[in-house]
C-alpha cells in the first residue's frame, strides 16, 4: 500500500478500485479444488491401497473421464513398489479389474512384510482423537479455533487453505459401513438421489449406495421426518467397517417398517432398513437393496456375520400393483423368517442332510446296455408314510389357525457331504452337480417330511400339523395362538427356514388346507376343487375319464355310497378300452355326481368328551360303517367319518353272522385311537340280533375267539336296529356290489371250445319219442 501512495498511483483516487486490488494481491483462495483438479493430485502417500481406491472411486462418480485416462491417473498416483509390482498389466484388463488385482497384490505384498506395519495418517490436532467412520464430528476443535479456521477459510481437519474439509487430500476418506467381516475390500460407493414414500409424507434425500454392505441403513433423523416409529430388532447386530472393527459402541436394536424406495420416475423398491441412531448419512443401500437398483461390478459374494439376514426386500412393484402383504405386528421379531433374500442362500449341512445310498457291489459306469438299467436297480429308496389323512383327526375344538408355506422347501436341504456327484447331469455348457436336495428325486418326499418332524416333534399332535412344505398352526383362543405362532417362528429361525409371506395366513377361523376347508365345526371340500368337479366337460375320452375319476375319487370319504354312483362310469374302463362307449346310464352317473359334489355334508370333528356311535354292516361283497357323534339341542347325530371295504374272495364265504361281525371288527380297527380307552362307553349299532350277546356266548370258533380278545380293548354296547332302519351303513356295505347289469365275462374263450357232435338220427328218435307220447295221451283222454 505505501508503494502504491508513493507512486501516485491513479488506485488510490477511488476506494473501490483500491480494495478491488488489495484483495487480489492479498487474499486467499478459498474456492474448491474441481474433480479434475483433485484426480491429477491424487497420491496414494501414506494411505493404504484399500483407503487411495475408496477415495479414487469417490471422484470417479463426477469426473466424466473416460475408462483409459481413469486407470493412467490411478496408476501414477500409487505408491512406486506397488506401481512396479502392476507394471504387469497393461490397460486392456479394464478399470474395475486393475483396480480388484491392485487391491491383492497389495494384500500380498503386506503379507510378505508382516513386521512393517502400516502408516497411519498425519493429523495436525494431535489432541484429539482420530475420528470414527460416520461421527465426523466426534472430533472437537476449540470453539475458537473453529472460528479462526472459518474465519480465515482454512480446512477444519488440516489447517491448509485452499479446500474445504470434504476436499482435505490428507483426512483418510470415510470407510464403508457394513454388518459383516469380509475378506473383500473393494467397495463402490456412489451418491443417489431417491425418494421415500410412507402413506403419510415423502422425502427426498441422497442415498449412499455401497455394494459390499450386507444390510440397509436408515438414520434416526431421516426415520423421524417421515414420521415413522421404529420397530425391535431380532438380534442386536454390530456394525463393523471393512476393516471389520466394531463401529462405535452402540449396536443396531432397532428397524424401520416398509418404506417405498422410489428411484427415477417408475422404479420402485419397498424394504426394512435397519436404523442407526449416530448416521449422518440419510440411507445406505447395502447389497440387498441395492441389486435390483445398479449392478454390481465386483460380483462379491457376502455373507452376514450373525449368521441371519438383516434385511428384507419384497419384489419391485410398480405404484398401481398390490402392495406387498405385511407382517403382523406381533411377530415382527420374526420378520428374517419370511426374507425372499435369505432363502436363496446355501443352508448348512445338518444331521438330516440328503443322503442317496447305493446298494452294495453297485457303482455307476457309462452304460452299454441298448436298455438302461432303471433307477431302482441300483439306488436305496427312503420310504416313509407322509400323513395324508391323518391330521384332520387332530383338529377338533380349536378357534383359530395359521397357515404358513415354506419358501424353496427342498432347496433347503443340503445333499450329504460326498453325496453330491451322484446327482451330476449334463448341459450343453457342461456338467453340474446339486448342493442342495433337487425336486424330483424318489426320497426327497420322506426326507423332508421326516427333516421337518423333527424341527417341529415337541410341537406336533398339540398344535401343528406339518405335511411337507404346508404348516398349520391351529389354537383354542387368539392370545394361546399367538404364542404358538411364535414359538413355531422361533423354531424355524434357528433352523434357517423361510416362509413365503404372500401365501401365509394368519389367525382366521377357517383356512384352506391339503384341499380342504378346515373351520371350528369340520372338514369340507374345497371350494376351488368342487367347482373344477362341477365344470368338468362331458365329452371324455379314456384319459380324461380316468382323470376325473381320480380327481373325484380324492373327495370319496365326503360322498355316500361314491362307489354305486361312479359303478357305471367304472363299467366303461372295463377291459381297457380305448375309446369309450358312451351310454344313457353313464350319462347320468356323469350329471348325478356333480350334483353330489355340490351337496356333500360336513364331517364334523370328532369330539372326545361326547360318547361316538358306530353303525355297521355287511353284505355279500362288502363291509361299511359310519362314526358319528350327535351334537345339539336337540342332539342331532352328524357324521365324524366314514369306512367301506371290499371283502376278500376268503371272506365272502363268511355266513351272516360273522360277516357282520367282522365288520364291528374292521371299525374298531380303522377308528381305534377314538374308541380305544374313549371316556363314556360307545354304542354299536347292528342290524344281526344275534351280535348283542357276543360277550356271554360260551362256545365260538377259533377265529371269534382271536376278535372277542380284541373286542376287549373297548367299552361298548351292541344295539340291534333292523337293516331297513341301518340305511347308510348299508349303503356302505353294498359299494362293492356287482354290476349286474354287465354281462357275465367267459372263462375260456370261444375259439377254445369244441362244439359237440349231434346225429340226425338222434333228432328222429326224438321226435318220433314226442309222438308216440303224445297218441298215448289223446288215447287216454279219449278212453
Amino acid at each position: 500500500a505505501k508503494a502504491i501512495w508513493n507512486a501516485n498511483n491513479p488506485i488510490i483516487h477511488s476506494y473501490e478500485q483500491f480494495t478491488n486490488h488489495f484483495s487480489e494481491v492479498f487474499s486467499t483462495t478459498t474456492g474448491h479444488l474441481s474433480t479434475t483438479d483433485q484426480l491429477f493430485r491424487l497420491q496414494q502417500g501414506r494411505t493404504s491401497v484399500t483407503e487411495y481406491t475408496l477415495h479414487f472411486r469417490t471422484l470417479v462418480v463426477a469426473s466424466g473421464w473416460n475408462e483409459k485416462a481413469l486407470l493412467g491417473a490411478y496408476r501414477q498416483g500409487l505408491n512406486p513398489d506397488i506401481r512396479a509390482a502392476m507394471a504387469l498389466y497393461d490397460d486392456s484388463i479394464g478399470l474395475e479389474a486393475f483396480l480388484q488385482r491392485t487391491t491383492h497384490v497389495a494384500q500380498n505384498l503386506a503379507a510378505c512384510q508382516p513386521s512393517m506395519t502400516a502408516p497411519q495418517p498425519a493429523s495436525v490436532v494431535a489432541c484429539s482423537p482420530v475420528p470414527e467412520p460416520m461421527q465426523i464430528d466426534s472430533t472437537r476443535l476449540s470453539r475458537e479455533e473453529r472460528n479462526r479456521r472459518l474465519l480465515n477459510g482454512l480446512c477444519l481437519y488440516c489447517g491448509e487453505p485452499g479446500h474445504r474439509i470434504r476436499q482435505c487430500p490428507v483426512r483418510p476418506p470415510r470407510p464403508m459401513v457394513s454388518t459383516l467381516s469380509t475378506e473383500v475390500e473393494i467397495s463402490s460407493l456412489t451418491m443417489l438421489p431417491v425418494t421415500l414414500h410412507t402413506s403419510n409424507s415423502s422425502l427426498c434425500v441422497s442415498a449412499l449406495v455401497d455394494f459390499e454392505s450386507s444390510g440397509n441403513f436408515i438414520s434416526q433423523e431421516c426415520l423421524n421426518q417421515l414420521q415413522l416409529t421404529r420397530r425391535p430388532h431380532i438380534h442386536l447386530l454390530v456394525v463393523k467397517t471393512i476393516q471389520g472393527k466394531p463401529l462405535g459402541c452402540r449396536k443396531i436394536r432397532f428397524s424401520s417398517p416398509f418404506i417405498t424406495l422410489q428411484v427415477g420416475l417408475f422404479h420402485y423398491e419397498e424394504m426394512r432398513f435397519l436404523v442407526l441412531e449416530d448416521s449422518t448419512t440419510s440411507i445406505i443401500l447395502g447389497q440387498p437393496g441395492s441389486e435390483n437398483i445398479i449392478p454390481n461390478s465386483a460380483g462379491a459374494h457376502v455373507t452376514s456375520s450373525a449368521g441371519v439376514n438383516t434385511s428384507s426386500v419384497a419384489p419391485v412393484i410398480l405404484p398401481d400393483q398390490a402392495s406387498v402383504p405385511e407382517v403382523p405386528a406381533e411377530y415382527m421379531a420374526f420378520q428374517d423368517v419370511f426374507s425372499k433374500q435369505a432363502a436363496t442362500r446355501l443352508p448348512p449341512h445338518r444331521p438330516w442332510d440328503c443322503a442317496i445310498d447305493l446298494l452294495g457291489e453297485y457303482i455307476l459306469c457309462p452304460s452299454r446296455s441298448a436298455k438302461a438299467m432303471e433307477e431302482d436297480s441300483f439306488k436305496h429308496r427312503r420310504r416313509r408314510p407322509l400323513p395324508a389323512s391323518s391330521w384332520a383327526r387332530r383338529m377338533g375344538g380349536y378357534g383359530h389357525a395359521s397357515k404358513l408355506d415354506l419358501r424353496s422347501a427342498y432347496n433347503l436341504v443340503r445333499i450329504r457331504a460326498g453325496d453330491e456327484w451322484k446327482t451330476a447331469f449334463v448341459t450343453p455348457s457342461g456338467h453340474y452337480e446339486y448342493r442342495v436336495m433337487p425336486y424330483g428325486l424318489s426320497i426327497s418326499p420322506s426326507i423332508f417330511q421326516t427333516f421337518m418332524n423333527e424341527v417341529f416333534r415337541e410341537f406336533l399332535h398339540r398344535f401343528v400339523i406339518v405335511y411337507i412344505d404346508d404348516n398349520l398352526i391351529y389354537s383354542q383362543n387368539l392370545a394361546e395362538h399367538r404364542q404358538h405362532v411364535q414359538q413355531v417362528l422361533h423354531k424355524l429361525h434357528d433352523h434357517s427356514l423361510y416362509f413365503k409371506l404372500e401365501k401365509c395366513e394368519f389367525h382366521r377361523p377357517s383356512v384352506q388346507f391339503l384341499g380342504y376347508i378346515i373351520t371350528a365345526e369340520g372338514v369340507q371340500m374345497g371350494q376351488g376343487k368342487v367347482s373344477a368337479i362341477l365344470e368338468w366337460p362331458q365329452q371324455l375320452t379314456v384319459k380324461e375319464l380316468q382323470r376325473f375319476l381320480g380327481f373325484a375319487n380324492f373327495y370319496r370319504r365326503f360322498i355316500k355310497d361314491y362307489s354305486s354312483i361312479t359303478a357305471p362310469l367304472t363299467s366303461l374302463l372295463r377291459g381297457k378300452p380305448n375309446t369309450l362307449s358312451w351310454n344313457p346310464s353313464a350319462h347320468e352317473a356323469f350329471l348325478h355326481l356333480k350334483k353330489i359334489f355340490s351337496t356333500a355334508p360336513l364331517l364334523h370333528h370328532p369330539d372326545p368328551e361326547l360318547p361316538f356311535t358306530v353303525e355297521v354292516d355287511a353284505s355279500t361283497t362288502g363291509v361299511g360303517a359310519v362314526l358319528s357323534q350327535a351334537v345339539g339341542d336337540p342332539p342331532f347325530f352328524h357324521p365324524c367319518a366314514y369306512y367301506s371295504r371290499k371283502l376278500s374272495p376268503a371272506e365272502q364265504n363268511y355266513d351272516a353272522g360273522n360277516g357282520e361281525l367282522l365288520a364291528i371288527k374292521l371299525a374298531l380297527e380303522e377308528w381305534r385311537h377314538w374308541l380305544e380307552g374313549s371316556k363314556h362307553p360307545f354304542t354299536i349299532i347292528t342290524d344281526h340280533k344275534n351280535l348283542q350277546y357276543i360277550r356271554e356266548a360260551k362256545s365260538l370258533n377259533p377265529r371269534q375267539a382271536r376278535w372277542a380278545l380284541f373286542f376287549t380293548r373297548f367299552n361298548f354296547k351292541i344295539t340291534y336296529r333292523p337293516g331297513s332302519k341301518n340305511i347308510s351303513a348299508d349303503a356302505l356295505s353294498r359299494l362293492h356290489s356287482l354290476d349286474q347289469s354287465a354281462d357275465p365275462e367267459p372263462i375260456l374263450p370261444s375259439n377254445l371250445i369244441v362244439s359237440p357232435i349231434i346225429w340226425e338220427m338222434d333228432s328222429d328218435i326224438h321226435n318220433a319219442t314226442c309222438d308216440l307220447a303224445q297218441r298215448e295221451m289223446y288215447i287216454n283222454n279219449y278212453n
